[in-house]
């Protein structure tokens, strides 16, 4: 074997014993708890790990690599028993040991990506200990149901559902399987910014709390501040600051729908969108200059993955996709764009998967599907300014107005007159 190669495998495999050795000792600075293994151990049994498969490689035998491992994985064996001893009977360095063995021997089959990858994961999974204490902490009872319903939903009822369209046109373009597939997808999208809300707490500061909760619900944060402006008008220019960050979200979302499906559409569609997107977040930003504020908010969010808001979703997509497809056939691009700003007006996502299905199989050129999907966003952002407008503050309309009035001139005069 070229000695290069040889030593490039070993030195891939200490760094990641490195990486994760390096993660274990901050873990632990400071405390009483003595560690059997740190910054130096673990380079030594990710090393270990990728001689042993060297050593196999020599020898041909299985054996050697079995007593390599069981020498190494017998010292963490009596680690974890003499930490047992002294009232630690956690087993979170010693598991992680014995990966680090496993990493190194996958390092030397040249495994290096997966590799690399699970030693990521591992250093921050094992860092964000205290994070993922505090969200299971903040879990409901209802929360965990939720998720074990949408989880047997999606890993056991998905897998057998057909994936044949359920009739002639324009209902062709409508697979059960897909149609959950995306319920599924939007959701964890939803479930990601839900976690992240639990994660930092229910009560936080403003702009924080609309920019997080954007990423789970800019309808649930529009609402919310539009409501609670009329019980303080004072502060008005957070309120509008919160709303505004939760709009930007949401093209973030639209961008990884539409990225993920079809990335050709995301090409065309993205210009508009970012240009909308970055003059609703310089309004934001002089808001926040403008006027800032150490409240907290607090915003009731639903859990994602909870079946009903679930199969409404897939119940609303399948329906506009229908009407899309049914729109191009019978009344050309302009029946496209008129069922796009209607359904834009309740959900933006739904629209925006089904143009980026439509365009990904050929159903439709990708400058309507583009503009299609910038009419559904504009309609979802005016439908939002209206309810904040109908029901909020005065001073808060003022502060808000402009920011609106920015967005939607933004992302359409990009999409229709350049």
């Amino acid at each position: 074997m070229d000695p290069a190669v040889l030593f490039y495998r070993f030195g891939v495999s200490l760094v990641i014993g490195l990486l994760i050795g390096m993660q274990r000792e901050y873990s632990f600075a400071g405390q009483k708890h003595h560690l059997f293994a740190g910054v130096r151990t673990y380079p030594l049994l990710a090393v270990g790990g990728c001689a042993a498969a060297f050593l196999y490689d020599l020898t041909g035998e299985i054996l050697t690599f079995l007593i390599i491992f069981g020498l190494l994985g017998g010292m963490i064996l009596i680690a974890y028993f003499l930490s047992g001893d002294s009232g630690d009977i956690g087993m979170t360095t010693e598991a992680s040991a014995v990966l680090v063995m496993v990493l190194g021997a996958l390092v030397y089959w040249e495994q290096f990506e997966i590799s690399a990858a699970i030693a990521v994961a591992m250093a921050v999974l094992l860092s964000l200990k205290s994070e993922f204490r505090g969200f299971t902490r903040a879990l409901t009872r209802e929360d965990v149901v939720a998720t074990l319903k949408f989880a047997v939903i999606t890993v056991i009822v998905l897998p057998v559902l057909p994936d044949e369209p359920i009739g002639p046109p324009p209902f062709d373009v409508i697979t059960l399987y897909r149609v959950w597939l995306m319920v599924v997808f939007i959701s964890g999208i939803g479930f990601l910014g839900y976690v992240l809300i639990k994660v930092v707490g229910q009560k936080q500061g403003i702009g924080l709390t609309g920019l997080l909760g954007g990423l789970a619900s800019s309808t649930a944060v529009t609402l919310s501040f539009t409501e609670r402006s009329k019980e303080r008008p004072d502060l008005a220019k957070p309120f509008a600051l919160a709303i505004i960050a939760a709009w930007t979200v949401m093209f973030v979302r639209v961008f990884i729908t539409v990225g993920v499906l079809n990335n050709a559409l995301l090409s065309q569609v993205w210009l508009p969108l970012a240009v909308s997107m970055g003059l609703g977040l310089g309004y934001g930003v002089y808001l926040y200059f403008s006027q800032k504020t150490d409240e907290d908010a607090e915003v009731t969010f639903s859990n994602p993955f909870d079946l009903r808001p679930a199969i409404n979703f897939g119940i609303i997509y399948a329906i506009v996709l229908v009407v899309s497809n049914a729109a191009l056939l019978y009344f050309g691009t302009r029946g496209v764009y008129v069922s796009s700003v209607l359904a834009g007006l309740a959900d933006v996502d739904a629209i925006a998967i089904s143009m980026a299905q439509l365009s990904a199989t050929g159903g439709m050129d990708m400058e309507t599907a583009s503009r299609a999907v910038v009419l559904a966003a504009m309609a979802n952002t005016l439908s939002k300014g209206v309810i904040a407008m109908s029901w909020g503050a005065k001073e808060m309309r003022r502060s808000l107005l402009p920011g609106v009035l920015l967005m939607l001139a933004g992302g359409l005069g990009v999409a229709f007159l350049f």
